[in-house]
Protein backbone atom coordinates (compact mmCIF):
# COMPACT_ATOMS: atom_id res chain seq x y z
CA UNK A 1 0.00 0.00 0.00
CA UNK A 2 0.85 3.34 -0.57
CA UNK A 3 -0.10 6.90 0.33
CA UNK A 4 -0.55 9.81 -2.66
CA UNK A 5 -1.33 12.83 -2.09
CA UNK A 6 -2.44 15.29 -5.28
CA UNK A 7 -5.17 16.72 -6.74
CA UNK A 8 -7.74 14.34 -8.18
CA UNK A 9 -8.61 16.53 -11.24
CA UNK A 10 -5.22 15.89 -12.85
CA UNK A 11 -3.85 12.74 -10.91
CA UNK A 12 -3.34 9.44 -13.12
CA UNK A 13 -2.64 6.07 -11.31
CA UNK A 14 0.20 4.37 -12.44
CA UNK A 15 -1.47 0.46 -12.26
CA UNK A 16 -5.76 -0.16 -12.40
CA UNK A 17 -7.06 -0.53 -8.63
CA UNK A 18 -9.05 -3.20 -6.98
CA UNK A 19 -10.39 -0.83 -4.57
CA UNK A 20 -11.18 2.73 -4.79
CA UNK A 21 -13.33 4.55 -1.74
CA UNK A 22 -14.08 8.35 -1.50
CA UNK A 23 -15.33 9.13 1.97
CA UNK A 24 -17.36 12.20 2.27
CA UNK A 25 -15.30 13.83 -0.40
CA UNK A 26 -17.22 14.04 -3.11
CA UNK A 27 -18.99 17.10 -1.68
CA UNK A 28 -16.34 19.02 -1.78
CA UNK A 29 -15.58 18.42 -5.58
CA UNK A 30 -16.86 20.18 -8.76
CA UNK A 31 -16.87 18.09 -11.48
CA UNK A 32 -18.32 15.03 -9.69
CA UNK A 33 -19.61 13.36 -12.43
CA UNK A 34 -16.53 13.96 -14.04
CA UNK A 35 -14.51 12.03 -11.35
CA UNK A 36 -16.61 9.27 -10.79
CA UNK A 37 -16.41 8.39 -14.67
CA UNK A 38 -12.63 8.96 -14.48
CA UNK A 39 -12.14 6.54 -11.54
CA UNK A 40 -14.30 3.76 -13.44
CA UNK A 41 -11.91 3.95 -15.75
CA UNK A 42 -9.05 2.99 -13.05
CA UNK A 43 -10.48 0.03 -11.90
CA UNK A 44 -9.40 -3.70 -12.86
CA UNK A 45 -11.86 -5.96 -14.30
CA UNK A 46 -13.47 -6.85 -10.73
CA UNK A 47 -12.22 -3.49 -8.81
CA UNK A 48 -15.14 -1.99 -6.90
CA UNK A 49 -15.95 1.81 -6.72
CA UNK A 50 -18.05 2.74 -3.61
CA UNK A 51 -18.29 6.81 -2.32
CA UNK A 52 -20.48 8.49 -0.64
CA UNK A 53 -22.68 10.50 -3.30
CA UNK A 54 -25.99 13.08 -3.21
CA UNK A 55 -27.56 13.10 -6.72
CA UNK A 56 -29.47 16.14 -5.16
CA UNK A 57 -25.79 17.94 -5.68
CA UNK A 58 -26.33 17.47 -9.10
CA UNK A 59 -27.93 21.05 -10.87
CA UNK A 60 -28.94 21.82 -13.71
CA UNK A 61 -28.58 25.30 -14.82
CA UNK A 62 -31.88 26.59 -13.39
CA UNK A 63 -30.61 25.46 -9.75
CA UNK A 64 -33.22 22.29 -10.10
CA UNK A 65 -31.83 18.99 -9.24
CA UNK A 66 -31.15 16.61 -12.00
CA UNK A 67 -33.38 13.80 -10.43
CA UNK A 68 -34.20 10.58 -11.88
CA UNK A 69 -33.15 11.25 -15.11
CA UNK A 70 -29.66 11.61 -13.27
CA UNK A 71 -30.27 8.66 -11.58
CA UNK A 72 -31.30 6.69 -14.65
CA UNK A 73 -27.99 7.71 -16.65
CA UNK A 74 -26.24 6.75 -13.66
CA UNK A 75 -27.80 3.25 -13.91
CA UNK A 76 -27.59 2.47 -17.26
CA UNK A 77 -24.18 3.37 -17.26
CA UNK A 78 -23.37 0.28 -14.41
CA UNK A 79 -23.31 2.27 -11.10
CA UNK A 80 -25.61 1.04 -8.16
CA UNK A 81 -26.88 4.78 -6.75
CA UNK A 82 -28.25 4.25 -2.92
CA UNK A 83 -29.96 7.18 -2.27
CA UNK A 84 -30.86 6.48 1.30
CA UNK A 85 -27.55 5.66 2.11
CA UNK A 86 -26.14 8.53 -0.28
CA UNK A 87 -23.79 6.01 -1.85
CA UNK A 88 -22.82 4.70 -5.21
CA UNK A 89 -20.83 1.72 -6.42
CA UNK A 90 -19.14 0.74 -9.07
CA UNK A 91 -17.52 -2.83 -9.78
CA UNK A 92 -15.22 -3.49 -12.98
CA UNK A 93 -13.26 -1.32 -15.02
CA UNK A 94 -15.34 0.96 -17.26
CA UNK A 95 -14.95 3.98 -19.89
CA UNK A 96 -17.82 5.89 -19.55
CA UNK A 97 -19.81 8.99 -21.13
CA UNK A 98 -22.45 10.37 -19.11
CA UNK A 99 -24.99 12.52 -20.91
CA UNK A 100 -23.86 15.70 -18.61
CA UNK A 101 -21.17 18.78 -19.51
CA UNK A 102 -20.09 20.37 -16.59
CA UNK A 103 -20.61 24.04 -16.39
CA UNK A 104 -19.21 24.65 -12.91
CA UNK A 105 -20.48 24.79 -9.37
CA UNK A 106 -22.14 26.47 -6.81
CA UNK A 107 -20.03 26.92 -3.10
CA UNK A 108 -22.50 28.26 -1.78
CA UNK A 109 -24.85 25.33 -1.62
CA UNK A 110 -24.88 25.47 1.89
CA UNK A 111 -24.80 22.07 4.12
CA UNK A 112 -25.48 18.65 2.72
CA UNK A 113 -26.78 15.90 4.59
CA UNK A 114 -24.13 15.27 7.17
CA UNK A 115 -24.33 19.13 7.97
CA UNK A 116 -21.18 19.48 6.76
CA UNK A 117 -20.87 22.62 3.72
CA UNK A 118 -20.85 21.29 0.57
CA UNK A 119 -20.34 22.02 -3.42
CA UNK A 120 -23.38 21.89 -5.84
CA UNK A 121 -22.49 21.05 -9.66
CA UNK A 122 -23.98 22.28 -12.39
CA UNK A 123 -24.28 20.21 -15.65
CA UNK A 124 -26.10 20.69 -18.72
CA UNK A 125 -28.09 17.29 -20.36
CA UNK A 126 -26.73 16.94 -23.55
CA UNK A 127 -28.94 14.00 -24.81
Amino acid sequence: MRLITASVTAWEPDAPSDLITCVHGLHYIGDKLGLLTRAASWLTGTGLLIANFDARSIRLPDGAPAGRRLTTALREAGFTYDPRRHRISLRGHREIELPYHYLGADDGAGPHYTGQPAVNSIYTYTR
